[in-house]
């Protein structure tokens, strides 16, 4: 065992291009499978194409619906023929009623469900081009983007159409047809022609009495999207993806990990995240299914038992969130229960080594986690606890999703995997961070990326896109990435979010949070580091089932409000998080010094945070400068 094991670890997953460094930059590094890719065949609609031809008669979109009671039932199903004809239906209305033409622009603004993906069907048939909206986003953001692509049509659920007058009525010359994927009301009719819009039913368009119009499909160069991303500054930018981007994208993922046609995936990250609207691609390419949530996270469980899916895909605070509520309820449920369940973890670890597997859940699934690093203990314990495989990948919507993922034959992290098949990557030296890809063992850098996946720019911003996209193709991501010995590559900083103490100490402040968010008292935490100031204050946001179990070991009485004003809790949760920071080793300069306690969760409804949960700092700073403010008093002895 110890020689096999000596093997596998010098085993190297990744090639460098010889004779590839240059000044200030690394060598290029590429993954084991190149991929030839057909020109003709990098467009989405000919995935469809190719789903139809094999699997016209089965399952594509399965939906459940609720009884009067409330009761959800069981997921009913249209099959890839009878989706076949809807597509058709709606590009004719698109096209005969709302007079759309080729690259035009289709928003799309609703939580997963089947008409979305009929609509983005539809788009790709006609080669319009869809811009997705999370249906999350605030006020200000809905109509800036509708303005900034000029739409016409908006594509709804019915819950959102008032949103979507809201944003015509404060403004949005160009938008002309707001489509509700249900029937709409005389009321919502009389509301959409008193702001001036055109409000129907997505049945409205189907029903136009024309022939169906004969498919104009894209080319590979034909943009697909302009997917917005969840900007944590200033507004959000438009990534141009063009189809052969997409479709790149989707074939490069499936060499690395196969999936079958009779597999059903479960959508339930948001269709708007790039990463879910590849795998659907995906689904599609191959024929399989895809059952959508009953869009409530309260619900997701029943969904996955009801469903039974192959793949399941994730940012990784869900699965860190299971994680800990296992671990917290097995560390409190006695020594015993922990003994127990240490024998049970350590021979079913054993077993699978050896190659026995029993599916918790059901057979063959597929877990798949992306946007964030994910840890390597959660990692082995979802492996382990529900034997299924969970792969790792590392990507922007820039990427098209993925440019690094992991696979079954390469080892545990923490790494994000090895480059997506005819993608490249090399590491650039940030020395104000003493990064450089001449460090030894692991080369460090900012993160730059090349391959037929990469956007070829930002809608309208050429300033920002010559900021990022060299006229040879490199993406510089704002990330930094490190080599390790096996050639995979862990995803170890972000560029763009460090500052500066007063003592000169740069400070990687989203290294920090990832660190103390593994306390299990702290749900969320936002980090800040005045200039003028020699430390780190944080706002940190307690996790509420977490509290209750300390406040009952403490025996201690009251609901979650009083139990946040208590010293004891702030002195609790500040021990967990030394002990987190003990752990990673953090420097004293990156340790927070003080924190405040919030009891409410940072929400992208009053801008805290974007749909994809990444902390919007200067919205957060200005509505804690209060707080603030007061720590760095209190800590300086002036008032607490």
């Amino acid at each position: 065992m110890g020689n096999s094991e000596s093997v596998a670890s010098t085993r190297i997953f990744s090639a460098e291009i010889p004779n590839s460094a240059a000044l200030d930059y690394g060598a290029v590094r590429i993954g084991p499978d190149p991929l030839h890719l057909a020109d003709h065949t990098l467009t989405l609609w000919e995935f469809f194409k190719q789903a139809l031809e094999m699997s016209g008669d089965a399952n594509f979109l399965g939906t459940r619906t609720r009884d009067s009671s409330g009761k959800a039932g069981p997921y009913s199903w249209i099959s890839y023929k009878q989706a076949e004809v809807r597509i058709g239906r709606i590009a004719t209305g698109f096209q005969q009623r709302l007079k759309l033409k080729r690259q035009d622009v289709v928003g799309v603004f609703s939580k997963n469900r089947a008409e979305w993906v009929l609509t983005e069907y539809a788009c790709n048939r006609m080669a319009y081009i869809l811009v997705p909206l999370y249906d999350t986003l605030g006020p200000t953001v809905v109509p800036y983007i509708i303005n900034h692509t000029e739409m016409r049509v908006l594509v709804c659920s019915n819950d959102l159409v008032v949103k979507a007058l809201e944003a015509k009525a404060t403004g949005c010359p160009t938008l002309e047809f707001v489509i509700s994927m249900e029937a709409v009301t005389r009321e919502q009719i009389d509301q959409a022609n008193a702001v001036g819009v055109t409000l129907l039913s997505l049945q409205d368009v189907e029903s136009v009495p024309e022939a169906t119009v004969p498919p104009s499909p894209p080319t590979p160069s034909d943009l697909a999207t302009i997917c917005y991303t969840s900007g944590t500054t200033g507004n959000p930018k438009g990534v141009l993806l063009t189809h052969r981007n997409l479709a790149s994208s989707v074939r490069q993922g499936q060499i690395r990990m196969p999936i079958e046609s009779h597999w059903i995936h479960i959508s339930y990250l948001p269709l708007s995240h790039i990463m879910e609207r590849v795998s659907c691609a995906g689904i599609v390419r191959v024929g399989a299914a895809i059952g959508f949530y009953q869009g409530d996270v309260l619900h997701l469980l029943d969904d996955l038992q009801e469903l039974k899916p192959q793949i399941f895909l994730s940012a990784p605070r869900l699965y860190n969130r299971v994680y800990d509520k296992i671990m917290h309820g097995i560390n409190n449920a006695g020594s015993t229960t922990k003994l127990l369940f240490d024998y049970a973890y350590a021979t079913k670890k054993q077993n699978l080594a050896h190659g026995v597997k029993e599916h918790s859940l059901w057979d063959a699934l597929l877990m798949i986690s992306g946007s964030a690093p994910l840890s390597a203990n959660v990692e082995e314990f979802f492996k382990i606890a529900f034997s299924c495989r969970l792969e790792e990948g590392y990507g922007l919507t820039e990427t098209s999703a993925a440019a690094t993922l992991t696979g079954a034959h390469i080892p545990l992290g923490p790494h994000a995997g090895i480059p997506m098949s005819n993608v490249q990557i090399r590491l650039r030296d940030v020395p104000d961070m003493n990064y450089t890809s001449a460090d030894n063992p692991r080369p460090r850098g900012e993160i730059y990326i090349r391959g037929p996946s990469v956007f070829i720019g930002y809608y309208k911003d050429d300033a920002t896109t010559a900021q990022v996209l060299s006229s040879d193709g490199w993406f510089a991501t704002g990330d930094i990435g490190a080599w390790n010995a096996d050639g995979t590559l862990s995803i170890i900083d972000r560029k763009k979010n460090i500052f500066k103490l007063s003592q000169g100490e740069y400070v990687a402040v989203e290294k920090i949070e990832n660190i103390y968010v593994k306390s299990p008292l702290v749900a969320q935490i936002f980090v800040y580091g005045d200039s003028h100031q020699s430390f780190l204050v944080g706002v940190v946001v307690p996790d509420p089932d977490a509290v209750q179990s300390w406040a009952q070991q403490k025996k201690i009485s009251g609901d979650l409000k009083s139990l946040f004003s208590r010293g004891e809790l702030k002195a609790a949760i500040m021990a967990s998080m030394t002990e987190m920071a003990d752990e990673a080793r953090l420097l004293g300069f990156e340790r927070v010094k003080d924190i405040h306690l919030h009891p409410e969760a940072f929400s992208a409804d009053k801008d805290m945070i974007t749909p994809t949960f990444k902390l919007k700092r200067p919205q957060l700073k200005a509505y804690f400068q209060g707080e603030i403010d007061a720590m760095y008093a209190c800590s300086a002895g002036i008032v607490c």
